[in-house]
């Protein structure tokens, strides 16, 4: 059973940092690509970043680009979204997600998914 499991959430001021984490489980962490997305109320779900399976490819959402960095560790089996200077807009449940994709190329739309985790709160206020 594959589970994916976020931490590192919490509330912040402003121009602070937090650092999540995805815990992955019952896979085969180094044959996915992996992603985060995010969901603020009365917003439609976004990517924010992705990473392909090896490292050597990631892709932003424009409004993260210089502040945020993905990061995976395949033999420990997590992914890290570092996050900096943080803006009240990034207020949002932020959520890991798994493709099973053995090539190099990351896509950015959540229907090419296949695996998700429960998702962690991110606050940050002004």
């Amino acid at each position: 059973q594959v589970q994916l499991v976020e931490s590192g959430g919490g509330s912040v001021q402003a121009g602070d940092s937090l650092r999540l984490s995805c815990a992955a489980s019952g896979l085969t962490l180094s044959s996915y690509a992996m992603a985060w997305f995010r969901h603020a109320p009365g917003k439609e779900r976004e990517f924010v970043a992705a990473i392909s399976r090896s490292g050597g490819s990631t892709r932003y959402a424009d409004s993260v680009k210089g502040r945020f960095t993905i990061s995976r560790a395949n033999a420990e089996k997590a992914v890290y979204l570092q996050m900096n200077s943080l803006k009240p807009e990034d207020t949002a449940v932020y959520y890991c997600a798994a493709e099973f994709n053995l090539g190099t190329q990351v896509f950015t739309t959540s229907a090419s998914y296949d695996y998700w985790g429960q998702g962690t709160q991110v606050t940050v206020s002004s």
